[in-house]
């Protein structure tokens, strides 16, 4: 029986367990709280739980050693380490981040070793590679050429469920969206490089009509341009990653930015209120009518939804915020995270778009769009944890049949990976509905 070393059982953890635990396979879960991936393993005969840290250095090598293969659910900071044990080791490794530099940089290491790093195998990044690059692919095949391409993914509250200012609740790590807010970003528009600062990201969104949910706002990603060559499009002249959310969210997001509310400016929060705190990063000498002041300073109208939405999360508040020397970073992530956690009852849902303008080589243009829209069930999983996790699944399944043969730094754009997860993906009702030969009205919509 092939064994599996599950690295950290977060909030994503779940759905990857439980579906390896079901075949035929022995699974280890290592976690700093053991009782929770034991909660996991549910006693199955073929799992276990063990208590492991990140500072345990020999454990993680006793860990790689006893095992055929490794699965990092990890913070992505640390998947570079785990990579060179598994380099040393001779074992392959499956990560859902992103490729770092550092663990590009391994990849002539792995290759030596005659394993697979493969990384970006969840959602974004993972399905939105693999579903791209199916329909790349298809449209090279017959000798046409990409002239645009916009990818858009988010993961949301269901409608029913947004019901706060920001229409937005946190099914994943409250501070990695808060970090991501602090980026800015560069997309190619029509052959021209643009360049949007941090502190513009939120200011211009798309609106995008994504049926049934109707408009919704999309912001950029950091770095579209370097996707076209991931994906082999050199011919396109708009290359665009965004994030959807519903209206409001960039509004908001831009309120909080502007009044210094997740910077990471060190400060003594003793003696101070949420709304003192307000005053000082934003410039403000007084907690006099601070609606008013705050107000005129972002240039908003008392009835707006950035003033809803720092009123909602209590940045007015006289409360004392009962903090030493802090960031207002950690205050407005804590804020976040205990007001907008989604509820044991409410689901979440996955959202996610690929619109391509397609020249075909007798002429003919057409737009090519993608969709996905997938729900969450309060009683089983997340959409979150299902579209992060059982992508990764299905490829560490597929490394221990032989399946995935290649050796060295990848991520799923190769159709030998990406056909076979797709459709095991489909099997399990996650699919995203391809659509042909629409007018070229249709390149946002």
């Amino acid at each position: 029986m092939k064994r599996i070393l599950i690295l950290g059982a977060g909030m994503v953890a779940h759905p990857i367990i439980i579906h390896l635990l079901k075949g035929n396979f022995y699974v280890t879960v290592a976690n700093p709280d053991k009782d929770r991936a034991n909660e996991w393993v549910q006693g199955m005969e073929n799992g276990q739980a063990v208590y492991w840290t990140m500072d345990d250095a020999g454990g993680l090598e006793s860990l790689v050693e006893a095992h055929d293969i490794v699965v990092s659910l990890l913070p992505f900071a640390f998947h570079v380490s785990v990579a060179k044990v598994c380099i040393r080791k001779q074992k392959p490794l499956v990560t859902t981040s992103y490729i770092s530099p550092e663990m590009q940089a391994l990849d002539a290491e792995a290759r030596a070793a005659g394993i697979i790093l493969l990384n970006e195998m969840g959602l974004d990044p993972g399905i939105d590679h693999m579903s791209a690059m199916r329909i790349i692919d298809k449209i090279h095949a017959e000798g046409g050429n990409i002239e645009a391409f916009y990818s858009f993914c988010g993961a949301l509250p269901a409608p029913e469920a947004a019901n706060n200012p920001l229409k937005y609740k946190f099914s994943w790590s409250p501070k990695g969206v808060l970090l991501a807010a602090n980026n800015g970003a560069h997309f190619l528009q029509k052959g021209k490089t643009v360049q949007i600062p941090a502190n513009d990201l939120f200011k211009q969104p798309l609106i995008v009509n994504f049926d049934p949910l109707g408009e919704m706002e999309v912001y950029p990603n950091r770095d579209s341009v370097s996707y076209i060559g991931i994906y082999g499009i050199p011919e396109t002249k708009t290359m665009y990653r965004g994030t959807f959310r519903f209206p409001g969210w960039c509004e908001s997001m831009d309120a909080i930015k502007k009044l210094g509310l997740i910077s990471d400016q060190k400060i003594d929060m003793s003696h101070m209120t949420y709304a003192e705190l307000l005053a000082y990063t934003s410039g403000i000498k007084t907690t006099n009518n601070l609606h008013g002041r705050v107000e005129a300073q972002l240039g908003l109208s008392p009835g707006s939804i950035g003033i809803a939405s720092l009123d909602w999360l209590g940045f007015f508040d006289a409360r004392p915020i009962g903090r030493q020397i802090d960031t207002p970073f950690e205050v407005s992530s804590d804020l976040m995270i205990k007001k907008m956690e989604l509820g044991k009852d409410e689901r979440d849902m996955v959202v996610m778009q690929h619109t391509f303008l397609v020249n075909h080589k007798d002429g003919r243009r057409e737009v090519v769009r993608s969709r996905m829209m997938e729900f969450g069930s309060p009683s089983t999983d997340t959409a979150i944890a299902r579209t992060v996790a059982l992508p990764a699944a299905l490829a560490t399944e597929m490394i221990l049949s032989g399946q995935i043969s290649q050796k060295g730094v990848w991520r799923p754009v190769l159709p030998e990976i990406y056909h076979p997860v797709l459709e095991g993906l489909e099997k399990m009702n996650i699919r995203l509905t391809e659509e042909y030969g629409l007018p070229e009205t249709e390149i946002m919509g």
